[in-house]
């Protein structure tokens, strides 16, 4: 594991200037955002740690701007439901967070984006300017549908290093290393993988490793695209036995379907020495740094999911999302101004404010940033793990429509506390359509 050796505080934007109300009020309505002429554009986020970067893009925005942006949020666990409800409506906004992939094509097909190809003609930068394979995953039907914004998102394996070192265990390499971790965690009291099985898709965060490390991600690209035979194959079934064999040595405890990554539940594990690793998104890295600053100083790490001896999956394949992205809407009254607001997602400005927070741009300009980050080696670790990976997988959720979302939780939901067995779980991924 990397150890975190300096870290760079900085300022937290109250949650509550930022929060988004239930009734949405002012997100449209009264002429304002997509459906209106208000001299306004409505920018529609995530609800985490990171909106203080992007409340400063639009502080610095609307310094030069006729048409002001508004900044609006919706918390982490209930953004994609409640997006699907707003999207089409009068509250709908000018521009929205979203991950690319299956989580805009139905919005595509409905006819509701703005293709961005006229914006790119009139700024070549808009595309240029970041890392072809990460602005290609907005790319839809042959056209691009969003421009990168916050960071890429590989999901590391982080630990408790002070954890570690008390029951005697070393960062796991291969998954036989990983299951020896477990026993002696266990044998020490401790929980050995804290996991925020309440929101469900932690939980998928294992599967999406598991099946890349045995079968590759060839298996995966397949479903993704209709073919439901290899979720019956005999790599599906040995990742899902893995996985069983994993559950069943009490990696996780008992408790982890009540615990929560969104409300700080699972994350509060692992800083407070109550568990020793977390399979997570790099945004654990801002969310512990807001939280629990000293543990990060002191003995948070991080490294890659292990290896799979004698599995077709390379070893340094990483799963994540490629990176999270800006959409427009085709009903939008200020296309102009939207045009010059996604050119910050571009500028010095916006990369170094996300390396502060301990996110990763994927813009051409971002390594000549890296030694201003949070963390330097942080940043450096994932931007080579990032540029070496033969593969990068889309988190399955975001990889399908938004219509598989509600099965797919459940079904590695049910498969982990034992509801279900691997024929059931086999037969709801069946069930899921193609993106």
């Amino acid at each position: 594991m990397k150890r975190h050796i300096r870290l760079l505080r900085t300022a937290v934007v109250g949650g509550a200037s930022l929060a988004l109300t239930l009734s949405l009020a002012g997100c449209g309505g009264s002429g304002d955002g997509a459906g209106g002429d208000s001299d306004t554009i409505r920018v529609l986020v995530y609800g985490d740690a990171t909106n203080k970067v992007e409340k400063q893009l639009v502080d610095t925005f609307n310094k030069t701007s006729k048409v002001k942006a508004v900044l609006d949020t919706i918390p982490g666990a209930d953004y994609q439901s409640k997006l699907q409800t707003i999207i089409s409506g009068k509250q709908a906004p000018d521009v929205f967070f979203n991950w690319g992939g299956g989580s805009i094509k139905p919005f595509v097909d409905a006819g509701l984006l703005m293709p961005l190809d006229d914006f790119i003609a009139k700024d070549p930068k808009l595309k240029s300017d970041f890392l072809p394979s990460v602005f290609d995953t907005a790319v839809v039907d042959g056209k691009p549908y969003g421009v990168p914004m916050r960071g890429t998102q590989p999901v590391l394996l982080f630990s408790n290093e002070k954890v570690l070192e008390e029951a005697g265990v070393t960062a796991p390499r291969t998954w036989d290393e990983l299951l020896a971790a477990v026993k002696a965690l266990k044998a020490k009291g401790v929980t050995p993988i804290a996991l925020g099985g309440g929101d469900k898709w932690p939980t998928q965060m294992w599967f999406q490793y598991v099946y890349d490390r045995v079968a590759g991600p060839e298996l995966f690209a397949k479903a993704v695209k209709g073919d439901k035979d290899v979720w019956a194959s005999a790599d599906s079934r040995k990742a899902l036995g893995m996985l069983k064999e994993l559950i069943d040595a009490g990696a996780f405890g008992t408790n982890y379907d009540s615990v929560k990554f969104t409300d700080g539940g699972s994350p509060a594990l692992l800083a407070t020495g109550k568990a020793a690793f977390e399979l997570m998104g790099s945004w654990e890295y801002s969310t512990l740094q807001d939280a629990y600053p000293d543990f990060v100083k002191s003995d948070l790490g991080y490294g890659a999911f292990p290896a799979v001896t004698g599995g077709k999956g390379n070893g340094d394949n990483i799963a994540g999302n490629t990176n999270n992205f800006y959409s427009v809407l085709k009903s939008t009254e200020h296309p102009e101004a939207v045009a010059e607001f996604l050119k910050l997602m571009y500028s010095d400005e916006f990369v170094k404010a996300q390396l502060a927070i301990g996110n990763l741009p994927t813009t051409t300009n971002t390594p000549k940033f890296l030694d201003t980050a949070a963390n330097p080696e942080y940043s450096k670790y994932q931007y080579d793990l990032v540029k070496k990976a033969p593969a990068f997988q889309l988190s399955w959720d975001q990889a399908f429509p938004p219509a598989a979302t509600t099965t797919l939780h459940q079904a590695v939901q049910q498969f982990f506390n034992g509801q279900s067995d691997a024929d059931a779980f086999i037969a709801a991924m069946q069930s899921l359509p193609a993106a």
